[in-house]
């Protein structure tokens, strides 16, 4: 139909906006008509129906139209181009890229909310979702769940440089200075000269611009704007020539958390059937993960540790895995006194206590393929509860053995952290040495939250603040129910050998709260395995109406 909006990319927020427009506008047709048409005796059938509606429900209330926001003219407010590094708990959302028909909000659609009303980008419509206007790139993109402490985002943002005076026709340059004095509402002015400033007064000439103390508090505002669960921490004034937070990026950390143990121990839970080491139900061998980590690192084709997407006819699965380790994260434990108490804990179990731990698997990379991280932890677990061996790593990694995946389920997204992303100066000539990633260091100038202004931070609406409040809902959480946990485990009688024949069914862990049961467990490498990638592509490609992909590529490229 011709004329029909598109309301595909548009906003929750400007979605409702415009209900509330309609809504308005359904509402004056029926008296336009009438005041047009019906005589001043007719009696009036809305007026009336509305009466009887508002004696019903015993009060009125009348449709005002939305207050239209004050739009600020982009020509009169200089430009920058800036990175921003924010972090996110993502549990709550739907991914970090906006999905226009998603069930749950996004973090960019958040992102692009506190954006548009702080006035520091000026799209053609603020209620659709296009970062076309303002250079925008991304650095990950983090699947629903996952959550993000160092996410880089690269953009151009409205700034608070004055513009430069141009002269006009006749020499009067009074309308250009006074654009270029304009102080933008949504933030006060620069530190020096703000009180001049405040007053009316104009910059002085002989004042050079300081790209960080003068400029607007970019983290101060869009936190000021964003969901608590969403947060600024630093911003790069001056990110190299051609940045791209996506093609710049040449390392990538990610951190998966688990507990140990990895679920509630049973000790009437059997172990499964077909394993090759005994580790009782609910405990994880960290010794045997570990030995399957360190064979993740070094260049190979990762195509058995992830997922395919036959449409994006991807044909290099080979990634470089500089770090791959399992660590213990510190001071992060809550006793559970029950889990050392006989019957609940294995024989000989390492370390000293408390229990549970928290560890995490600790992996450094170029680039990732698309759910890699979850197939390659979902294999440690596997590991880790002795249903496989660590060399199951190194066989997956035989592609020319093995060139389609064998079928089993990847690990849950919530405890996956895109922990940081590492932008190194590419001029230097040791970067490209495989034999030391380790030097690799960003070399970006991150100004982070507080640097500009200590209340940032620490203040009553800082950042520090606002994180407080999340960790402390979740901290009471955490403390009573493990209080119920300890308060159930001390009471009744325990397991006993009867209850241990009686059980039929054991548990697999795959990152979620609890084990899966799984019945007679399958080893990975007796599983059905998947088409291979070439394989899905050829199919794909048949289906567009090609003989092979090889030939949908070359008419392509020819096109």
């Amino acid at each position: 139909m011709a004329g029909e909006t598109n309301y595909n990319n548009w906003t929750k927020s400007g979605l409702i906006q415009r209900l509330k427009e309609l809504e308005v506008e359904l509402e004056k047709r029926p008296q336009a008509r009438k005041a047009g048409s019906a005589p001043e005796t007719e009696p009036n059938h809305h007026a009336s129906a509305v009466t009887m509606s508002d004696d019903m429900s015993g009060r009125a209330k009348k449709a005002k139209a939305p207050k239209e926001k004050r739009k600020m003219d982009p020509s009169r407010y200089s430009t920058r181009f800036i990175a921003l590094k924010l972090a996110y708990l993502g549990k709550n959302y739907g991914g970090f890229e906006f999905q226009a028909m998603g069930n749950r909000p996004s973090i960019e659609e958040e992102l692009w909310n506190a954006l548009t009303r702080a006035c520091l980008i000026f799209p053609e419509d603020e209620r659709v979702v296009q970062f076309d206007c303002c250079d925008y790139s991304k650095c990950g993109r983090t699947d629903r769940g996952v959550s993000a402490f160092g996410q880089v985002v690269g953009l151009r943002v409205r700034s608070n440089r004055p513009l430069a005076k141009k002269k006009s026709i006749n020499g009067n340059a009074a309308a250009a200075a006074a654009a270029a004095q304009d102080v933008p509402a949504v933030e006060a002015g620069p530190q020096r000269g703000r009180q001049a400033e405040a007053q009316g007064q104009p910059r002085q000439e002989s004042e050079p611009f300081d790209d960080v103390r003068d400029e607007l508090c970019y983290p101060r505002i869009l936190n000021r704007l964003l969901p608590d669960d969403i947060r600024i921490l630093a911003w790069c004034p001056s990110p190299p020539p051609h940045f791209s937070a996506r093609f710049s990026c040449r390392e990538r950390q990610y951190r998966y958390f688990f507990t140990q143990p990895a679920f509630a121990p049973d000790p009437a839970s059997p172990h499964p059937s077909g394993a090759g080491r005994r580790v009782d139900a609910g405990w994880l061998d960290i010794g045997a993960m570990r030995d399957a980590a360190k064979r993740y690192e070094g260049e190979h084709d990762f195509r058995n540790f992830c997922k395919t997407d036959p449409a994006k006819q991807v044909t290099n699965f080979r990634r470089r895995i500089f770090e791959s380790d399992i660590v213990e994260v510190q001071d992060a434990s809550s006793a559970l006194p029950y889990l050392q108490t006989r019957g609940s804990s294995p024989p000989g179990l390492p370390g000293p206590g408390p229990y549970p731990k928290a560890y995490y698997f600790h992996v450094r990379g170029s680039a990732f393929l698309w759910h890699q991280i979850r197939h390659m932890v979902a294999i440690l677990f596997l590991v880790g509860q002795g249903l496989e061996p660590p060399s199951l790593v190194s066989e997956l990694l035989d592609t020319a053995k093995h060139p389609g995946r064998p079928s089993y389920v990847m690990a849950d997204e919530v405890p996956l952290v895109l922990w940081d992303c590492i932008f190194p100066d590419i001029s230097k000539t040791d970067y490209a040495a495989a034999d030391a990633p380790s030097t690799r260091e960003d070399s970006m100038r991150w100004i982070h939250v507080g640097e500009e202004h200590p209340p940032d931070k620490f203040g009553q609406f800082g950042v520090m603040d606002s994180l407080w409040q999340a960790w402390r809902g979740h901290k009471m959480d955490e403390l009573l129910s493990s209080q119920l946990l300890q308060l159930a485990s001390r009471q009744g009688r325990g397991p006993t050998a009867a209850d241990a024949s009686a059980s039929a069914s054991a548990r697999v862990f795959e990152g979620g709260d609890s084990g899966r049961l799984c019945g007679k467990y399958v080893p990975v490498m007796e599983r059905p395995a998947l088409q291979s990638p070439e394989e899905q592509s050829d199919r794909y490609a048949q289906r567009k109406g090609y003989a092979d992909a090889q030939e949908m590529h070359a008419q392509k490229g020819a096109a």
